[in-house]
């Protein structure tokens, strides 16, 4: 066998590596979704949970705290955990954002949150696809991007406070061009921090659980901003 023959040999062995890492990235991300979407749907069927978490500021934002804490923990303790143990507050997180977005079912028709979601899953499948084939080096894109996200949080919080229309529908067009990149360049980033040759090990378990989040926060807000857009309320 030849030099280059060897070596067009490993180079298939990493890529056919490197897409068992991304299939098991998509597939916890799918998981995670699954689960936001059956525990967001069964909560609002029960009035009684619904009145009990959307009438008591205090449990509601409690919720959003302690979602905001498993995720910040998830990612400043990664390394020091068991793979078991950052899959389960990686579940945990998705159980509890279904419950938090409860509201959506409550507030748009069944039909308008379906055809969101498939929009929703067709651009990031697009751009996914596009970060994951790509040869161009998205980081300076994606630079901008997260700069462009700390902006957007900052003006979406103002607002709470402000109520403006039109300061409403800036952010929800800026919120969808985010997300909609940072769909590639996370993608690129998770294909890249992938460590060949660990394939099977703890830590490349918990690498495609942090893929795997990274991935979902992008499509949950994604969907969430489409939803602004095509959402019809009841």
């Amino acid at each position: 066998m030849t030099t280059n023959s060897i070596s067009y040999s490993k180079e298939l062995e990493l890529a056919a590596e490197q897409q068992r890492f991304m299939i098991k990235v998509y597939a916890w991300m799918s998981f995670a979704l699954i689960i936001t979407g059956l525990v967001a749907k069964w909560t609002a069927s029960i009035p009684a949970l619904v009145n009990l978490i959307f009438s008591n500021e205090i449990l509601f934002y409690g919720l959003l705290i302690l979602e905001f804490i498993l995720v910040a923990s998830l990612v400043s303790v990664v390394k020091k955990i068991s793979a078991q143990l950052a899959t389960l507050i990686f579940i945990f997180y998705a159980f509890l954002n279904g419950v938090t977005l409860s509201a959506i079912f409550i507030a748009f028709t069944e039909e308008s949150l379906a055809t969101t979601f498939y929009i929703t899953a067709g651009t990031f499948g697009i751009m996914s696809a596009y970060g994951y084939f790509t040869k161009s080096d998205l980081t300076k894109f994606g630079n901008l991007l997260l700069m462009g996200l700390i902006g957007l949080i900052v003006a979406s919080v103002v607002n709470l406070f402000f109520h403006n229309e039109m300061l409403y529908w800036i952010t929800t067009y800026i919120g969808v061009l985010i997300f909609v990149g940072l769909t590639a360049y996370d993608t690129q980033k998770i294909k890249q921090m992938n460590i060949i040759g660990n394939e099977g090990t703890d830590e490349d378990k918990k690498e495609a659980i942090m893929g795997a989040l990274t991935l979902y926060l992008d499509f949950i807000n994604l969907f969430l901003y489409l939803l602004r857009l095509f959402g019809r309320r009841k």
